[in-house]
């Protein structure tokens, strides 16, 4: 089943996808979503590596990254 730009799934075929595109817009039928929880996944993750580390590691990698955003301007 071919996957649409917000992670749908749809029907391969083209009357059988308009046809679920009028079942979930009439409410007869739920948008399946395969990548619902991935968004979510890596907030988390980011903020328990910020949290396990130092504030002086923290501070090396914004040093790090604020280096890089300025040498790709010059």
């Amino acid at each position: 089943m071919p996957i649409g730009s917000k992670g749908q799934k749809r029907p391969a075929d083209t009357i059988e996808n308009a046809v679920h595109v009028m079942r979930v817009a009439t409410g007869e039928a739920e948008e399946t979503y395969v990548n619902a929880g991935k968004s979510e996944g890596g907030h988390k993750g980011g903020q328990a590596r910020a949290k396990s580390m130092t504030a002086g590691r923290r501070r090396e990698i914004a040093r790090k990254a604020a280096a890089a955003r300025w040498k790709q301007l010059a």
